[in-house]
């Protein structure tokens, strides 16, 4: 009887406990505990798994057209290889052919790349227009890049701005992946369509989330946009993938995805910890526009 009581009460107590939660979780973004799904793999081969149309089509694209093709290639090169090896070799051939010209075999050699190529060339402008092609969006963000860090601006919500840092590896958490993990996290909403502007502060750096299908250079004086469509709430990792400088490898891209009302309550956190005061941001806070950010570097 008594285990009994001490069970219901303790049932009572978790019941209430998840009803406060439920209302503060979103408040912070620590609080949300959520499975990382945009990172490599020990062991792993192809592609991380896509968390975007776009990173689906992508993935289609090099399992389904790119890999049969390449393989088909490489085996028949083998072959061809293996054939010449053992049909004109010198035991074989002790006097050796004088042949220099077969116009079947030039044109063959000449016409079936061109086919090939014009066979990859459908899908892959349909994927570009895809990714460059922005629908309808509802929510705009800004990346700019500079060594060797991330700033991000949120001008739909309050234009807020934060850098992103990477953590070094001796101040990592437990659970935290070293080079990819950054002090400020990039949170956006599940189920919206995201546009990116991307640009740079000093050299050319590139915006890169794999399991996004996005890749786009950061050039400073142009804005480069491309948009997504997360499907799914995680975290997803990525890095700058331009050599930009010696701290190259050290500016990783760490992106949050949270249900719409997780990112509501976000979003008001971050406007009150990221808030201007007198037109200047809380101190060790860079603000970085589209427009300084395009400015040439001197």
């Amino acid at each position: 009887m008594f285990l009994k009581q001490m069970f219901e009460r303790a049932l009572m107590r978790g019941a209430a406990a998840t009803i406060v939660l439920a209302g503060t979780a979103a408040l912070s973004t620590g609080a949300l505990a959520q499975e990382i799904l945009g990172a490599a793999k020990d062991m792993q081969l192809g592609l991380q798994d896509p968390a975007t149309s776009i990173a689906v089509d992508l993935n289609h694209f090099h399992n389904w057209v790119l890999l049969p093709i390449i393989t088909v290639i490489t085996l028949f090169v083998m072959g061809l290889l293996l054939w010449v090896m053992i049909r004109y070799n010198a035991k074989r051939n002790p006097v050796p052919s004088k042949t220099t010209h077969n116009t079947l075999v030039e044109v063959l050699w000449t016409v079936i790349p061109i086919l090939i190529l014009i066979g990859i060339s459908i899908p892959s402008f349909k994927l570009l227009y895809k990714q460059l092609d922005l629908p309808e969006t509802d929510i705009t963000i800004r990346a700019i890049g500079k060594q060797w860090y991330w700033t991000y601006e949120y001008p739909d919500n309050g234009n807020f701005t934060f850098d992103a840092n990477m953590v070094q590896t001796d101040q990592l958490q437990p659970g935290q992946l070293r080079l990819l993990e950054t002090d400020n996290e990039v949170v956006l909403p599940v189920g919206k369509n995201i546009r990116i502007q991307i640009t740079a502060a000093d050299v050319i750096h590139a915006w890169t989330v794999p399991a996004f299908g996005i890749k786009h250079d950061a050039v400073p004086g142009r804005v480069n946009e491309s948009w997504f469509n997360i499907d799914r709430p995680g975290i997803y990792y990525g890095q700058c993938s331009e050599l930009c400088g010696t701290l190259h490898g050290f500016m990783p891209i760490k992106v949050r995805a949270v249900t719409p009302e997780e990112y509501e309550a976000w979003v008001a956190e971050a406007q009150a910890k990221f808030a201007k005061v007198d037109g200047t941001p809380p101190e060790g806070t860079a603000v970085a526009t589209i427009a300084d950010a395009a400015a040439p570097a001197n």
